[in-house]
């Protein structure tokens, strides 16, 4: 199959995770699902457009930043003891919280759409992008290095073929259980990387009534690892035809 291949840099990004708060953690590269909405962005589509995806990078250090919170509750009248500002009758509070950083970051993605057709559609959106592209937050813009239309084959490694250069993957944890890869400075009875459950896409489900309806993203998600590997010889990938494996997702 044919795939879009991107290489991207950012300097400074938070890809946040959703369950952190107080401080705004970050994964340490974009999640499937923030991929997937920067195609969609930069695609103006309005409907999911199913797609498997790689993702590979590295990044060279973290810093924490400050920034200006604001919190409210539906229905919450202003206190001038209690809120910062008030809008309309009602009250916000205003504070500072704390976000991860990573620093100086290059990204690796693959991007095959399901539906073939649409990989022209995809490769002009990122050559002439029709806004400044960004992956993260609004404001983490992405330079494009590399847009790159190749092409993807199944194939079974005749040697091992190890991660570039200080590059870390998210890899599919069946392809570690089933001993096709191998993650880099292995200890006996230690297995490096850490687990994390990413989201790719969602459906929406009503948990309300039909009169009354109650939408809810229910969010499909993929177990991995994240770490540095070497594809082991004798094993199948997908391979693109410049060498490079794609841990496709």
């Amino acid at each position: 199959m044919k795939a879009i291949r991107l290489r991207l840099r950012q300097d400074l990004v938070n890809y946040k995770k959703p369950t952190s708060f107080q401080l705004k953690e970050s994964y340490p590269l974009p999640p499937y699902s923030t991929v997937i909405g920067m195609v969609h962005s930069l695609c103006s589509y309005t409907e999911y457009q199913p797609m498997q995806v790689s993702v590979q990078g590295k990044y060279f250090s973290k810093v924490n930043d400050l920034y200006t919170r604001y919190e409210f509750k539906n229905a919450m009248r202003y206190e001038a003891a209690r809120h910062q500002l008030q809008v309309g009758d009602y009250g916000v509070g205003q504070g500072v919280a704390t976000a991860e950083l990573l620093v100086d970051v290059e990204l690796l993605l693959h991007i095959a759409p399901e539906d073939q057709d649409k990989i022209d559609e995809i490769y002009a959106a990122f050559v002439q992008p029709r806004e400044y592209p960004s992956l993260g937050r609004r404001e983490d813009l992405a330079v494009i290095d590399e847009v790159k239309i190749v092409a993807l084959a199944l194939k079974e490694l005749e040697e091992e073929i190890r991660a570039p250069e200080d590059y870390c993957a998210y890899i599919p944890l069946a392809l570690l259980e089933e001993e096709r890869v191998e993650l880099n400075h292995y200890m006996p009875g230690i297995r490096p990387g850490t687990r994390y459950k990413l989201p790719k896409n969602y459906k929406l489900v009503n948990c309300g009534t039909k009169n009354a309806p109650k939408l809810f993203r229910q969010w499909h998600k993929v177990e991995v690892i994240y770490g540095s590997a070497t594809a082991l010889e004798e094993e199948t990938f997908w391979i693109d035809e410049d060498g490079l494996v794609a841990y496709m997702v």
